[in-house]
Order: C-alpha cells, then structure tokens, then sequence
C-alpha cells in the first residue's frame, strides 16, 4: 500500500516572481511531492504582467523542478481551490511580524473552512525577507533601476522586464 501524495499549493500574484518566490518555491518543492504554485486571480488588483506572462516566467524559473506545476485559479478562497486540487497543505511565506499576524488569522478561518487542510508557514532567509514584486516594481525606472533590480529576481525574469523596459528610461 502507497502513502498518499503529498500535495501543497504556493498561491500568489507573482507579478513578477521574484528570488523570494523561488525560495520558497524550492523550499516547498522539496517538502511535499507536488507542489501546486497557483497563479491567483485578483480583479481588483492592477497587475503589470498578464496571466500569460506570469505564467511563463513561472513556468521559466521553475523549469528545474519536476514536481512544480503551475496552475491559475479566479475567484475562489485559496481553501476551496487547495481542496479541489486534493492538496493537503498550503504553504505561506512569513517575512514579518505583519505577515505572520495576516497570515496566523487566515491559518484559522481556512481551518474553520477545510479542516482536512494545514497550512505550512516558511520564513526566507534575512537576505530576500524584504523583497516583493511591488518593492521590485517600485525600483524600476531611475537611473541604475537596472542592477538594482537584478539582485532580487531570477535571471529569467530579469531578462523579460529589461525586454518589457528596452525603449524607456
């Protein structure tokens, strides 16, 4: 008799992924037999990249890892989306006392609503703590915004905003 999978989903905008997202990525990857990196859909977010393009540099950055697949889901509670997919874990990142009060709170309600469902919190390294994809975007634009960016992404998306940027600035 077989153990059941293992399966965990990481959700996010990942707009764009960022070297805190491969972190925890690789981290999670190694923890559960799948690993469901879910691209969520928010409309009244702005985003700067498409779906598409977030799903390709996912897609890109993630290439090495052949328990990762990359998925998107709208207009649902991360919960209900984990149980639809049969995965018994989420993973969240915790990169500050903020964070860990979100995301303790959200710990119960999504247990108040899945039970069968734990949630599994990673804490980055202090060197990538502070980086998001809105810290990223914020970066982009004054003189240097070039090598300064480069040190918080994957040289795959690295490589598509300074395309997405070679005629500005």
């Amino acid at each position: 008799m077989t153990a059941p999978l293992r399966r965990a989903v990481y959700a996010g905008s990942f707009d764009p992924p960022t070297l805190g997202h491969l972190w925890m990525i690789k981290e999670a990857q190694a923890l559960f037999d799948e690993l469901i990196v879910a691209i969520g859909i928010n409309p009244e977010k702005q985003n700067t990249y498409t779906v598409a393009e977030r799903q390709a540099m996912l897609e890109a950055v993630t290439g090495c890892f052949p328990n990762v697949k990359i998925a998107v889901f709208e207009n649902r509670f991360l919960v209900h989306y984990a149980r639809s997919v049969h995965a018994r874990f989420i993973v969240r990142g915790i990169r500050t006392a903020g964070d860990y009060e979100y995301e303790r709170s959200m710990r119960y309600i999504n247990s108040d609503l899945a039970p069968e469902i734990s949630t599994v919190f990673l804490m980055p390294p202090r060197e990538i703590a502070e980086v998001s994809s809105t810290m990223v975007k914020g970066l982009v634009g004054p003189e240097g915004w070039r090598e300064m960016i480069k040190r918080y992404l994957p040289e795959a998306v690295y490589h598509k905003i300074l395309h997405d940027h070679r005629d500005k600035v």
